[in-house]
Order: C-alpha cells, then sequence, then structure tokens
C-alpha cells in the first residue's frame, strides 16, 4: 500500500486517469476535489506508483468519522488488475471494516470481489447499480435561456436548505444524510430554483465524486421545465470548473431517463455500482 500525498504526482494522477475513461470516472472526480483544496479530506491510496494496478480514494484517517455514515465514509475505486485490487482490500489499514461505508466504482467484477472478502469480515453487503451518464460538452448543451417565458429565480443551495432535501432523498431521512447533504452544499456547486418566498422547489447538488445527485423537484412543480433548467446549469457550472458532469440514474426512474435522453446526455457502457457494506455488529443500527 502506498499513500499518495505528493501534490505534483496527484496531478499526474488526475491526467492518468483521464485515459481511462469512463471506468475511472469516480475516482477522477474525487482527486480532483483533492486537487483543489481536498475539501472532502480524501487522500488516496494505490497499490504501487507510478505503474499502478489498483487505485482507492477515501477519507483520510485523521478526519472525523461517525461509523453509522456510510454517505461520508465513502470509497471510489479504479482498477486495471482487479487481483491487485482485492490485494488492496485484503491489505491491513486500506479499509475501515469496523465501521458502516460504501465503495463506489463503474466496474462489473467490483461487487463480486468486495463480497468475497467483505463475508471473510462478516460484514454484510447492498449493492445498487445504476445506469452511468455523462453530459454533452458545455458548447454542445441546450441553451437554458430559451427553457420558458419567464425565467425563474436561479441560484444555489444553501446549508439551510439540508433538511428539506434529506426529508425528499429517496436514501435521506436520518441525522447522518443531513450533516452529509449540509458537507455537500459547504463544498462543492449546486443549482436550484426558489419559489416567490426564497424556499427551493428544485434542485441538483455535486457530491464528493464530483458527480451530479439528487436532482429533485418538488411535486406541485413538475411540468415546468425545472428539472431540465437546473440539471443542464450545473453541468454548466461543473465544466466550466474543469469537472466532468457526470451522473447516475436507477433503470426504472423513467422521469430522469426521459430527461437525460431530451438533453442528449451519453449513457455510458459501463454501470455504476454503489455498495453498502455493514459489519454484523452493526446491522440493527444502521439506515440505508
Amino acid at each position: 500500500m502506498l499513500v499518495l500525498n505528493c501534490s505534483t504526482k496527484l496531478l499526474t494522477l488526475e491526467k492518468m486517469l483521464k485515459s481511462h475513461f469512463p471506468e475511472s470516472l469516480k475516482v477522477y472526480g474525487a482527486v480532483m476535489n483533492i486537487n483543489r483544496g481536498n475539501p472532502f479530506q480524501k487522500e488516496v491510496v494505490l497499490d504501487s506508483w507510478p505503474d499502478f494496478k489498483a487505485v482507492i480514494t477515501r477519507r483520510q484517517k485523521e478526519a472525523e468519522t461517525d461509523n453509522l455514515d456510510h454517505y461520508t465514509n465513502a470509497y471510489a475505486v479504479f482498477y486495471k488488475d482487479i487481483r491487485a485490487y482485492r490485494r488492496l482490500l485484503e491489505e491491513h489499514d486500506v479499509i475501515n471494516w469496523d465501521q458502516v461505508f460504501q465503495i463506489q466504482g463503474l466496474q462489473s467484477e467490483l461487487y463480486d470481489v468486495t463480497k468475497a472478502v467483505a463475508n471473510s469480515k462478516q460484514l454484510n453487503v447492498q449493492l445498487t447499480s445504476f445506469k452511468a451518464v455523462r453530459f454533452s460538452p458545455v458548447s454542445t448543451l441546450p441553451d437554458t435561456s430559451l427553457l420558458m417565458s419567464s425565467p425563474p429565480r436561479l441560484t444555489h443551495l444553501s446549508v439551510a436548505d439540508a433538511d428539506l432535501l434529506n426529508r425528499t432523498w429517496s436514501r435521506g431521512g436520518n441525522e447522518q444524510c443531513l450533516q452529509y447533504i449540509a458537507n455537500l452544499i459547504s463544498c462543492f456547486p449546486s443549482v436550484c430554483v426558489r419559489d416567490d418566498k426564497g424556499n427551493p422547489v428544485s434542485w441538483s447538488l455535486t457530491d464528493q465524486f464530483a458527480t451530479m445527485c439528487h436532482g429533485y423537484t418538488l411535486p406541485e412543480h413538475r411540468r415546468k421545465g425545472y428539472s431540465r433548467l437546473v440539471a443542464l446549469t450545473l453541468a454548466r457550472k461543473l465544466q466550466s470548473r474543469g469537472f466532468p458532469s457526470q451522473g447516475n440514474v436507477l433503470d426504472d426512474n423513467t422521469a430522469s431517463i426521459s430527461l437525460l435522453k431530451s438533453v442528449h446526455a451519453e449513457f455510458l457502457p459501463c454501470r455504476f455500482h454503489r455498495l453498502i457494506l455493514t459489519p454484523v455488529a452493526f446491522s440493527g443500527q444502521s439506515r440505508l
């Protein structure tokens, strides 16, 4: 195991990961954030340098953690050789197996290998698989100024909005998620439409892997073009900062899939896999 903490080498790694798109997108997004101030206190672990075969991004050991917070306790994985990834998993002190956490990646063998190692350590594994998508370059995105005749108030989210987002997110509804969303809003780009009273009615934000997430419009404000406006505006904002505008969508989320197709988003050939791992001792406590 090698912890890569040299700023020059981290910038080199960022460039190297670009040549392995789209499978490396999650790790690439995390590394980009590390190289731009590291607001989420992440670090990079590799099997070797510079000819690495597996790379994992994780929270820094000195960062404050909640053992039940799988939102924040999140790893991103990219490997050129699945055996190298397994060796990293099995190596002492790479993964904190004593807490609830998640592993994200865009490679098909990720689940089987992770589950095999997790079983040996008595952790349960919950897999959710998504379509992975990426927005077109800014120059080809639809012009948002033409989406509606009376433009709504378009702005960004504030930490005061975190409770609403926690209550409306399918993955939320608990204290860990509330704190996680507040941290995302504080650290990363977001976009929202507000009503006349200043309350958010449609929004999307960016997570620790530079992924667009929690795109949502309140039911009473749907069919007004807000979701499209918010998604395109956030994609432009990310691309203007050099980030790839990437996202994930569940196979049965037909409304979001239709929206993505309408703006000519690219559905990637690989799928996004999120694994939530829970020690058997915590199984009755965690809220997934």
